[in-house]
């Protein structure tokens, strides 16, 4: 909570009284020798509320306009492949975009996941391979897996940003000390700062979700690919404008015109999402009867 009053700082200046990070410990349980922290639990948690809240909506026939074309058991072994997709994938696009001159010289450390380095970007496209591949396999339209698996997708964006947060890490840029919830992180040095985790946690994670449900409670559901391209575009939008208040990586800094990797890498996120979006917005409703000629 932030204190009233001043403090002095080494020149002489009268510098108001900041909130400090609330130092939380990174290993939520532990059981001897054995550990499992926030973040381990953010990716668990995000992949189960995430696979309840998609059987409650294929079990919903209104949402689809007839039966979903996902059964409840295919979406149960989904639920593997989906897994594999986030983890692969996410470590695989740290490695490439943002610390591989680091993991050339440690290769070993590419296994380290415990230590962290994950990369949306990265585990989005191990998504995407994940839906396709299982699709095909099943026989199921690409287009409405990748609805079923974006829609819940905010679930584990939010989490994630919320362990980011109680890691102290991705801290944000300098901020307005007399900004109210501007906060100094205990690896940010003595600056305030934004807490973007947070930030991002309400753009990427809620306010993502709650436009995605109310698009799925009016029908997007039964034009497949609308809710995939519309959590595409929105996401690269929400992440760009937090990339506005976020520090950027210390071994990458601004690239190009001021530009982050994080905002690189969404740019064409967002011309794909708008192109799924105008595709399923041209075609016949899923399940819809066809007129009598």
């Amino acid at each position: 909570m932030r204190s009233t009053g001043a403090t002095s700082s080494k020149s002489g200046l009268m510098l108001p009284l900041l909130i400090r990070f609330p130092v939380f410990d990174p290993v939520a349980i532990s059981f001897g020798p054995f550990a499992i922290r926030w973040y381990a639990l953010a990716y668990i948690g995000g992949i189960v509320f995430g696979w309840l809240y998609a059987r409650s909506l294929i079990k919903n026939e209104r949402l689809w306009g007839g039966p979903s074309p996902i059964s409840l058991t295919q979406l149960d072994d989904f639920i593997l492949w989906i897994t594999l997709g986030i983890i692969l994938g996410g470590r695989t696009g740290y490695v490439l975009f943002y610390n591989l001159p680091f993991f050339v010289e440690h290769p070993s450390e590419i296994f380290e996941l415990w230590k962290g380095g994950m990369s949306f970007h990265g585990g989005f496209m191990g998504c995407v391979v994940a839906v396709m591949w299982f699709a095909h396999r099943n026989r199921i339209s690409i287009l409405s897996l990748g609805d079923i698996t974006t829609a819940v997708g905010p679930i584990g964006l939010f989490l994630g940003r919320i362990a980011n947060f109680i890691n102290g890490e991705l801290w944000g840029r300098p901020a307005d000390p007399d900004l109210p919830w501007a906060m100094i992180f205990p690896t940010g040095g003595p600056l305030p700062r934004h807490p973007s985790q947070l930030y991002e946690a309400g753009l990427e994670g809620i306010l993502l979700f709650i436009v995605l449900a109310v698009m799925i409670r009016f029908g997007a559901l039964k034009r497949p690919g609308l809710i995939l391209g519309s959590f595409i575009t929105l996401y690269a939008f929400a992440r760009i404008t937090g990339e506005h208040f976020r520090e950027p990586d210390p071994q990458l800094g601004f690239l190009w015109g001021g530009l982050t990797m994080g905002m690189l890498l969404s740019l064409p996120m967002a011309i794909a999402g708008i192109i799924l979006i105008v595709r399923a917005c041209r075609h016949k409703q899923a399940n819809q009867a066809p007129e009598n000629s």
